[in-house]
């Protein structure tokens, strides 16, 4: 019994040392999360920051003039553009210019060979030549048949003169009755008959003549229209070689050796080098506020120069929509085609507004909030805000501040996270 006892307490000894390891273990671990509770959290609120004041700086928003201007990125492009496209499709044989090439007026920019075209033409001048050689045999059988035509005439014609002579006789001889009345009306008649076979075989000559004729008009129209149509096939054959339709700059060449190309396909473009005009996108919210003939500047080597919108394009596209500016007065030297310009687009007439100056500020919070300075000047918090209109040195401020408050307009790169910011002196 004793020894029973003693095995039961144990087991109990030992159950409750378990539990006890097993409390420790727990505790160990809830601590352990706690502290990295703790931590996560003081890293998520870092806490304010403390700036020096000398090394902010700070505006104040006011009322004032407000004169507002869309700052845009345009490109020059050049005033006009010209597309090569494949007249004549074909196998790009040689290419006799580069990009960047200038070319001239008819200069060959590239060649393609096209096998079904050139055995096209030779069947064609296969065709024409037969068609040259039926004319040819049509008018010498003409020529004969007209020949033996006018033999038989003058033969008739002497025949006709003869008996017209022992008509005349007879006729003489028969006013005097020297002859009998047979034989006067044997040679009258065989007179009348000459006459009449003479009047037979002119007509029957002008029908036979004329169907001929007509034969051959027809076979001269035919050959005519086979020659406009071989031309016709060689003018394809010598839009084989692309020219270039102005002078310009080769600016896009889509072409390889041995590249096969369908007609219509673009081969590349030549840019007109006599002037250049300027292209941006605008975000669709200035849609309604440009119209044509608005001005524009940009700064360019120490000089400002003049913008004019000349065309809006109306189609919205990823949220913008396409302007064409032109150049107004006189234009930058040496500007080159894909060059960016800062251009100032003047949007309205001056009028009063509450604005707050540009700054590196803006590049951080996108407008949507700034550090506001106490009146003790002892800390700055973010506040939110709207902006309206903008030019290139103020934003017109629709909510969020009023006119007196003081906010940081220097960057906010080195505390963007912060809520608040202590600010001292020194």
């Amino acid at each position: 019994m004793s020894s029973e006892a003693g095995t039961e307490r144990h087991k109990g000894s030992l159950l409750k040392t378990v539990e006890l390891s097993l409390s420790v273990v727990l505790i160990i671990l809830l601590a352990a999360y706690l502290f990295k509770s703790g931590r996560r959290s003081d890293k998520d609120d870092p806490g304010p920051s403390v700036v020096t004041l000398a090394d902010l700086t700070t505006a104040d928003v006011a009322v004032g003039p407000f004169h507002e201007y869309l700052p845009v990125e345009a490109t020059i492009q050049p005033q006009s553009t010209v597309y090569l496209d494949a007249v004549e499709g074909g196998r790009v044989e040689k290419a006799f210019v580069e990009i960047g090439s200038v070319v001239k007026e008819g200069d060959a920019l590239l060649h393609l060979t096209n096998t079904s075209l050139l055995m096209d033409i030779m069947w064609r001048e296969s065709e024409l030549f037969q068609q040259s050689n039926n004319l040819r045999n049509t008018r010498l059988s003409m020529e004969q048949f007209q020949l033996q035509l006018n033999q038989q005439l003058n033969e008739l014609e002497n025949q006709i003169q003869s008996q017209k002579k022992l008509y005349d006789r007879y006729k003489e001889l028969d006013k005097d009755s020297l002859i009998s009345k047979q034989e006067f009306e044997s040679v009258r008649d065989q007179y009348d008959y000459l006459l009449k076979r003479k009047d037979l075989l002119t007509q029957s000559q002008k029908s036979e003549l004329a169907i001929r004729k007509a034969q051959l008009d027809a076979l001269e129209q035919s050959l005519a229209r086979m020659q406009d149509n071989l031309d016709v096939v060689k003018q394809r054959q010598e839009n084989l070689t692309v020219r270039a339709p102005i002078d310009g700059q080769i600016t896009s060449l889509q072409a390889e050796i041995g590249q096969t190309k369908s007609p219509g396909q673009r081969l590349g473009q030549i840019d007109v080098l006599d002037g250049f005009k300027a292209a941006a996108s605008i975000g669709e919210d200035y849609i309604g506020k440009l119209e044509v003939g608005r001005a524009g500047e940009f700064a360019l080597d120490s000089r400002t120069f003049r913008l004019v919108v000349k065309k809006i394009f109306p189609e919205v596209k990823d949220g913008k929509f396409g302007i064409e500016l032109e150049f107004r007065g006189e234009r930058p030297k040496g500007i080159k085609r894909g060059q960016t310009l800062h251009v100032r687009l003047d949007l309205g007439e001056t009028a009063r507004a509450l604005t707050i100056p540009r700054g590196d500020y803006l590049k951080t919070t996108g407008g949507d909030w700034v550090y506001k300075v106490n009146l003790e000047k002892k800390e700055a918090v973010k506040v939110r805000i709207k902006l309206g209109r903008q030019d290139a040195d103020a934003a017109e401020v629709v909510k969020g501040l009023a006119a007196g408050d003081r906010i940081i307009v220097s960057s906010y790169e080195a505390f963007a996270a912060r809520d608040k910011l202590l600010l001292k002196d020194k």
